[in-house]
């Protein structure tokens, strides 16, 4: 191999969809288009003489050369990414304060997950959470002020995104709810009374959003600005709240909630980390970016072995 030809992006690529095993996944991973991604696994095929990638039922799966090269590759790119490293992050006696900006569910999901983490390996490093205001705030300016955003949608010009876990979203009732039973059907759904969540940055309920793509309209009573908020109100009444199944779950102990499997599914909701461009390869944030990515793949794990 020539290695005077050998694009290190390419590497970077491998490494992603080494892991990923879609091309989907990993052009997430590494902030680049499907298609992209795409063509930089065919130049990899075409260099390590073998597919990769292959197809099994609707799934991708790792060829055995590709599994052998998992471990090789990422004690190499680690190396590579030392040698641009200014400095190691001493967690342990560092007193940094990171900014962190996410809605009120990844806060209730997520922090107490970090702050364990927090206090047993950097006992004097501060987080400071701030609500999520929108995508209208993210601008130059902005990535200069935040170390993290947990966040749904599309990447924001300036930041980096990767995929921290999955979810999907059921109806939340308090336990004893006159009508919980019949609410996985259609009709007791709609007229069922219902509290929606529009967080700042939006003007509906996102839930509501698909919901009139199969022209359905639910019976909304109250509007919140918060899925906690949401979930306080129908611990103490009969209305519904269609959330985040995590978040049911979450609080169902201390709140008596139950989980409600809704008449339509809407589908698998992801939920991102965005960190800014300009901190990519500042350790600090690497070291907390690999716990927070830690904490997402855990909770995918206890999905996993939930269901």
């Amino acid at each position: 191999m020539n290695l005077n030809s050998l694009d290190l992006n390419l590497l970077v690529a491998l490494e992603a969809l080494l892991r990923e095993a879609s091309v989907s996944r990993a052009a997430m991973r590494i902030g680049l288009s499907q298609p992209a991604t795409s063509h930089a696994l065919q130049r990899l095929r075409d260099l390590i003489g073998d597919p990769l990638l292959v197809r099994s039922g609707a799934r991708m799966e790792l060829t055995p050369r590709a599994q052998a090269l998992r471990g090789p590759l990422a004690q190499a790119l680690d190396q590579v990414r030392g040698l641009f490293t200014p400095d190691d992050f001493d967690a342990a006696r560092s007193e940094r304060h990171f900014r962190l900006m996410m809605p009120d569910l990844a806060v209730e999901l997520l922090m107490p997950a970090l702050m364990e983490k927090i206090t047993q390996f950097a006992p004097n490093v501060r987080i400071d959470v701030v609500p999520w205001r929108g995508p209208a705030i993210f601008s130059a300016e902005f990535a200069r002020t935040i170390d993290l955003v947990i966040s749904i949608g599309d990447a924001f010009k300036g930041f980096h995104r990767q995929l921290l876990y999955t979810d999907s979203d059921a109806l939340a009732v308090r336990r004893g709810h006159p009508v919980a039973a019949k609410l996985g059907r259609r009709d007791v759904f709609l007229n069922a009374r219902h509290v929606a969540v529009v967080i700042r940055g939006q003007n509906v309920d996102l839930i509501d959003d698909w919901l009139r793509t199969k022209g359905i309209e639910r019976r909304i009573t109250l509007v919140v600005p918060g899925y906690i908020d949401a979930l306080h109100i129908v611990a103490r009444t009969d209305l519904v709240a269609f959330v985040p199944r995590r978040l049911i779950a979450a609080l169902a102990k201390p709140l008596a909630l139950a989980t409600i499997p809704p008449p339509l599914d809407p589908g698998i909701d992801e939920q991102f980390m965005f960190y800014p461009t300009r901190a990519q390869m500042d350790p600090g944030s690497i070291w907390l970016r690999n716990i927070m990515l830690g904490i997402g793949r855990e909770m995918e794990r206890n999905k996993r072995r939930t269901v």
